[in-house]
């Protein structure tokens, strides 16, 4: 079994574990889902977006990877056993924390009925949220970290945890994470829309649903003519974003159900120095105002010249930037049973692609790829083995198809 914790609330952790590649600070919790007839309700499901994300980095982290998988899952006086052994068999650093006074977070799905059969949602029990100060020092040093909440929230937790990651990690080992904002959707409206723009330089990608994205702007997301989801909106609403903040690097990933996804990151230059080439010596400067006679050709090729006195220039390659849509794997609506935690899943995939150096565009694959496996049933995916040893979910090897949808594009 992968190694995990299993402490009391505010109880000590041990940090001798492996490194982690991708953390979560998404609530567990247990969920209820009543479905409109004659689909019969069920109880006590696996739940929440800290669940979900981690699920998602799970099935794109082989056996051997499963350890980097970090999450911290909050045990009442109600837990049921089941869970944890669930939990147990996907052997990833799992943080128990038992807290016997109180009852775990639950939460009631219901739908509504109509065409679209919107979802609703209620916490049955008092939430319990996660800080920069629930992680142990494992945890603070993830390779990337998913967040889920509010524009002014997700400032504060990105200077928490970036403070208490430098205060458990020597100075010359300190690295910069990856930060994956999931906006909540109540508080994705106009009145937001400057904590949002605020929340953007700090972090790596910005991942809301096609929803909630037009909802900081005052739309909808919704063609107005046909009530599908408007490509055109997704698009433009990035190019709005993305443009008011021109010099930053970060990306939007926006999850727009059967469309897939849409990535979006601003171009720009990056240098990049020839192969053998000598980084010039700091010239000694003398100041003082130019004069007419003076030799501006002369002066500048003097302060880029290296020691052995040739130029000591940079090629310079542009960055387009990314703007692509990338479509949902499962292309038959069959096939999504219940897209109940799709996004959230999405997210941990992306995050674990990106904390392992793949680039934004083949991180949203692997995370249309982790979401495939969450809708195809009520609740988590089924862990086995193949008769070869290899780790299915389903049935179906993660790694496979992957494999088989980008050869498909």
């Amino acid at each position: 079994m992968a190694p995990h914790s299993d402490v009391a609330d505010g109880g000590k952790f041990d940090a001798q574990t492996p490194p982690i590649d991708f953390v979560t600070l998404g609530m567990f919790i247990i969920d209820d889902i009543d479905f409109l007839p004659p689909t019969p309700p069920v109880k006590d499901i696996l739940g929440g977006a800290g669940t979900y994300s981690a699920l998602g980095a799970r099935l794109m982290s082989p056996a051997s990877q499963s350890s980097t998988v970090g999450w911290v899952v909050d045990k009442g006086s109600d837990f049921p056993p089941a869970l944890s052994k669930l939990i147990d068999t996907w052997e990833t650093h799992a943080v128990y924390r038992h807290d016997p006074s109180r009852l775990t977070t639950r939460g009631w799905n219901g739908y509504e009925a109509g065409a679209d059969q919107k979802r609703a949602f209620k916490y049955t029990t008092p939430k319990k949220r996660l800080t920069g100060a629930d992680l142990d020092p494992a945890l603070l040093q993830a390779k990337s970290f998913h967040l889920i909440c509010s524009p002014l929230r997700c400032q504060e937790l990105v200077r928490d945890i970036t403070a208490r990651r430098r205060a458990v990690m020597p100075r010359d080992a300190y690295t910069k994470p990856v930060f994956i904002w999931e906006p909540v959707p109540d508080l994705c409206h106009p009145d937001e829309l400057l904590n949002c723009t605020n929340c953007l330089p700090l972090v790596d990608v910005c991942s809301p649903n096609h929803t909630e994205l037009a909802a900081f702007l005052g739309g909808d997301g919704l063609d107005p003519d046909t009530g599908a989801i408007s490509v055109e909106s997704v698009e433009q609403a990035c190019e709005q974003l993305l443009a008011s903040m021109p010099l930053q690097s970060y990306s939007f990933v926006v999850r727009a159900g059967e469309k897939g996804c849409y990535v979006a990151k601003n171009g720009g230059r990056k240098r990049k120095r020839p192969e053998g080439a000598k980084t010039a010596r700091r010239k000694a400067l003398i100041h003082g105002s130019l004069q007419p006679d003076t030799d501006m050709e002369s002066l500048l090729a003097g302060l880029l010249q290296g020691d052995d006195g040739v130029i000591d220039s940079e090629e310079i390659e542009v960055d387009p930037g990314v703007q692509k849509w990338i479509p949902a794997y499962h292309q038959d609506a069959a096939k999504v049973v219940d897209p109940t935690g799709g996004g959230n899943t999405f997210l941990g995939g992306m995050a674990v692609a990106l904390a392992r150096d793949e680039d934004i565009e083949t991180a949203a694959v692997w995370g249309s790829i982790a979401a495939s496996f969450a809708i195809e049933q009520v609740g988590p995916p089924i862990l086995a083995k193949s008769d070869n040893g290899e780790e299915t979910w389903n049935g179906v090897s993660p790694l496979s198809r992957l494999r088989e949808f980008q050869e498909r594009q």
